[in-house]
């Protein structure tokens, strides 16, 4: 990852999109990119574009390491699917800094992430998680029509996030 200056906001997704919808948050970053007149990649392999305001970053799954990455940007979105552990099919809720062990999986969360910067760097950035539901998560590409239908309501959601002014720069 490149290092910028701090006061850029990065959308970072993670999942695995060889299987299926869990792949949900590359699918959002490209409609995303697109409705912001960038250009987009056709396939997860290729990198997003940068702008001077909005870095775009797609992971497999969240890793220590991210922690020095994140310490360089003001505000993060991370997006990734669930599988219906939460009753809404789209949600963006904001991610405060805790470590947690999920009880799962080995994986790392957003919460733990954003702690562990905090803990190394002494700042993190402002962090939202937008969340998108996974109905089908066989070995193929193509998302599910269930789940390719909630990407313009993801999209909508984060770009009212990106449209908020950062906490740094409201007014008390």
């Amino acid at each position: 990852m490149r290092h910028h200056n701090v006061n850029r906001t990065l959308i970072l997704g993670y999942g695995n999109p060889d299987r299926q919808d869990d792949g949900v948050a590359w699918h959002i970053q490209r409609a995303l990119a697109l409705e912001l007149g960038l250009a987009a990649p056709t396939s997860y392999e290729e990198e997003f574009p940068q702008t001077p305001w909005l870095d775009f970053q797609f992971y497999l799954q969240l890793t220590p390491e991210m922690a020095e990455d994140l310490r360089a940007y003001e505000r993060v979105c991370f997006v990734d699917a669930h599988t219906g552990s939460i009753p809404e099919d789209v949600r963006l809720v904001s991610v405060e800094s805790e470590f947690q062990r999920s009880p799962f999986t080995h994986h790392l969360t957003p919460q733990s992430l954003l702690s562990m910067c905090e803990t190394l760097y002494g700042r993190k950035p402002e962090a939202v998680l937008l969340s998108a539901r996974g109905y089908h998560f066989e070995f193929q590409r193509d998302l599910s029509p269930e789940t390719a239908a909630l990407v313009p309501q993801a999209v909508h959601l984060i770009r009212q996030w990106l449209e908020q002014k950062p906490v740094s720069e409201r007014l008390p």
